[in-house]
Parts: structure tokens; C-alpha cells; sequence
């Protein structure tokens, strides 16, 4: 529930709204520097590729790399810092990340920056999830989703600022060049943080045993299913969303970066969109922008079929984020007092909704069924996530009744 979330003590300065906004905009930073250096390298392959002599496919195993070191480091930080208090955990895991991007810039070989960018993305979880916790903890409990979404916002903001820009550096200067940026990013947000955020204590009991608790929860598990199932539709379609823009809307090559902005303005707006929605209505909110993400998916053949629509659905494809909030919201209600690692898990799941997606999509086009298939695809996935979160919320009323 709510009230098992360690807050700070509410205090007249920490309500005034400037010292929120500061404090979430120094989280947001943080997050804004994870984001481009997750994502910059989308766009960078072929210069990777051309450096350290390897095929494009084969450099696109360092975004694999990245995201698997999400998926581990997520749990391990957070049962392994479950006792640090909260301003210095995220400080040491910004300089984590600051040390895992300026090893990267530095390296000179193929093997030695997959294994970096896999060190690269450990922290991110971890950092989303006490990120998140902070955030939430310094507003009413009615309130939380839309303070969880403003530290969301700094990573979906990140996609139509800092990728782009990260992306000019690396095709200016070299790919190196993009880590160098990402991890000045990341050293501003340390020392933002430090000044600014509140060094509220772990909660009262933490404990390494404790956070291992919310494994023992089905309803956290219920939860992450929702998140790594519903959530990978989205990924279905965005993954070949390039070749669906050229091959089947027959948009020009040129005009693909501009569009692919406005997946970045629907991100930004589904997130803020999402988050206020969640504050009204948690569990309405979640079914709601589940059904919101079966209909759009559901939308693509028919979309993508012309150049006008397909532009207007590479937005709404974006506003399909929305749904974080509200399942990092829902993660704090059900996992008792492993709130960390229940927050940190949150991201471990998106990343598998990511290669889970991208795999199934793959496999669809593969058997010949066309680009478009995707979107068929993950509205079953998203629908599949909406049965998963209806028998979450059945058998959590009914266990409520038995006691």
C-alpha cells in the first residue's frame, strides 16, 4: 500500500513546490543521461560498425549488451544497497554510469565495449527505481504518479533531445564522441543531485533479506508479467518501424528522422498524460491505457498504409508509454516494504517487453507474414497483458476477502 513507502518527513520546505521541482529536476537530469546513452546508439551502428570492422548486426549486439545488463543489474544494486541511504545511492550509481561511458569512448576494440556497454547499463534500473521512490515520497500519496512521471519525463524527453544531439556529435566526431557527451550528462546530474536532493534514509528495515521479499509476492510478479507482456507490443512495431515508414507508407528516406521526432513528442505526452491519469484512478488507468495500447497496434496495417496516417500513428505509437507510470505505481502499492528492488525490477521488465517484442516481430516478418504484422502482433500482446492484469486484480480482491 501507499503508506509503506518510506517517505521524508513532511516538512514546510520540502512541500514548497520550487524545492520539488528542483529536486525532480535534478532526478530528471539523471534520467535524461540514461536515456541518451541508451538510445544514441541506435543511430550510431553504422559508424561502430565501420570503426571497429564488424557488420551492422553484429554492433547491434551492444544495444543487446546494454539492455541484459539492465535486466541483471536492476535486482542485484537493489538488494546489494538495499541499507544506503537514498541520495548517496543515486550519486554512486550516476558515477557508476559516468565510469561505464568514459571506459566506452576510450575502448578500441569490438569485444571490450559490448562487455562495457553491458557495465554501462547495470545501474539504470536501480537508478530509475530509488529515482522514482524519492519523487513519490515528497508529495501527497494522491499525487505520486504525477511526481513518478516527471522523473519518467526526463528519459522520454531524452529521445527528442538529447538522442539527436548525441547522434550529430557521433556522425561529427566519431561514436566515441556521443559516450563523452552522455557521460558529461551524467556528471552534472551527480553533482545536481547532491546539492539538491534530500538524503532521505532506506526504509525503516531494509534489508537485503527484506528487498528478496517482493519475490516472494505473486502480485509483484503478476505485475512485472503485465509490464514484459502488455508493454512489448509497443516494441513489436517500433523496432521495424523504419522499414514499415520506406517500404510500406513509401516515405522517403530523408523525411525518417523527422517523423520518428514525433515518437519522441508522443512519448513526452503520454507520459505526462498517463501520469495524471493514474493519480485518479490507479487500476482503471492501467486496464485503460492497456486497451489504448491493443487499439493502436491494432490501428497499424491500415495506418501505415498511407503517408498522412502513418505519420499521425508514429505519434500515437509514442503515447503508448504512458502506461509507466502507472505500473511503477502499482509495483510500490504490492510490494510491501522491498519497495527498491520492486521499482528496479519495473525496468528489468521493460527491457524484456523490449527483446520480447522485437523477437516476436521479427519472427512474424520472417515467416513472411509483412512488415505490418506487427501491429497485429502487439495488440495480442497487449491484450495478453490486460487478461494478466484482470487476474491480478481478481485474486488480489479475493485474497483481501479471505482476510
Amino acid at each position: 500500500m501507499a503508506d509503506t513507502i518510506s517517505t521524508i518527513p513532511v516538512t514546510a520546505a520540502l512541500n514548497r513546490q520550487p524545492g520539488f521541482l528542483h529536486a525532480v529536476a535534478a532526478l530528471g537530469l539523471g534520467a535524461f543521461a540514461i536515456g541518451t546513452g541508451e538510445f544514441a546508439m541506435m543511430g550510431l551502428l553504422p559508424e561502430i560498425a565501420q570503426d571497429l570492422a564488424v557488420s551492422i548486426p553484429m554492433a547491434g549486439h551492444v544495444i543487446s549488451a546494454y539492455a541484459l545488463g539492465v535486466v541483471i543489474g536492476a535486482p542485484v544494486f537493489a538488494v546489494l544497497t538495499a541499507k544506503w541511504p537514498r541520495r548517496t545511492l543515486l550519486v554512486a550509481l550516476m558515477l557508476f554510469f559516468v565510469a561505464a561511458n568514459v571506459a566506452s569512448a576510450l575502448t578500441t576494440d569490438f569485444l571490450s565495449l559490448n562487455s562495457l556497454r553491458f557495465i554501462a547499463g547495470l545501474p539504470h534500473g536501480a537508478y530509475f527505481g530509488v529515482a522514482t521512490l524519492v519523487a513519490a515520497s515528497m508529495v501527497a500519496p494522491q499525487r505520486r504518479a504525477s511526481a513518478v512521471g516527471l522523473v519518467i519525463l526526463g528519459l522520454t524527453s531524452s529521445t527528442l533531445i538529447g538522442v539527436p544531439v548525441a547522434a550529430w556529435l557521433g556522425q561529427s566526431w566519431g561514436w566515441r564522441s556521443a559516450y563523452t557527451f552522455v557521460a558529461g550528462l551524467a556528471v552534472l546530474a551527480s553533482v545536481w543531485i547532491y546539492v539538491i536532493v534530500p538524503n532521505s534514509p532506506a526504509s525503516a528495515g531494509a534489508s537485503p533479506r527484506s528487498e528478496l521479499g517482493a519475490l516472494a509476492r505473486p502480485q509483484v510478479w503478476l505485475t512485472l508479467a503485465v509490464s514484459a507482456v502488455g508493454f512489448g507490443g509497443m516494441f513489436a512495431v517500433f523496432s521495424y518501424i523504419k522499414p514499415i515508414l520506406t517500404e510500406v507508407s513509401r516515405l522517403s528516406l530523408a523525411m525518417v528522422p523527422l517523423i520518428l521526432s514525433l515518437f519522441g513528442v508522443g512519448m513526452v505526452v503520454g507520459s505526462m498524460l498517463g501520469a495524471r491519469l493514474a493519480d485518479k484512478n490507479l487500476l482503471r488507468s492501467i486496464a485503460g491505457l492497456l486497451v489504448w495500447n491493443a487499439l493502436v497496434l491494432s490501428g497499424v496495417a491500415l495506418a501505415m498504409e498511407h503517408p498522412l496516417s502513418a505519420i499521425i500513428w508514429v505519434f500515437l505509437l509514442g503515447t503508448l508509454v504512458a502506461i509507466g507510470p502507472a505500473l511503477q505505481i502499482r509495483l510500490m502499492d504490492v510490494a510491501g516494504k522491498a519497495q527498491t528492488l520492486a521499482a528496479a525490477l519495473n525496468h528489468s521488465s521493460f527491457n524484456v517487453a523490449n527483446a520480447l517484442g522485437a523477437w516476436l516481430g521479427g519472427a512474424a516478418v520472417t515467416m513472411g507474414l509483412g512488415w505490418t504484422s506487427t501491429g497485429w502482433l502487439g495488440a495480442t500482446l497487449a491484450v495478453a497483458g490486460l487478461i494478466i492484469f484482470i487476474f491480478s486484480v481478481k485474486s488480489e480482491h479475493t485474497q483481501a476477502a479471505m482476510h
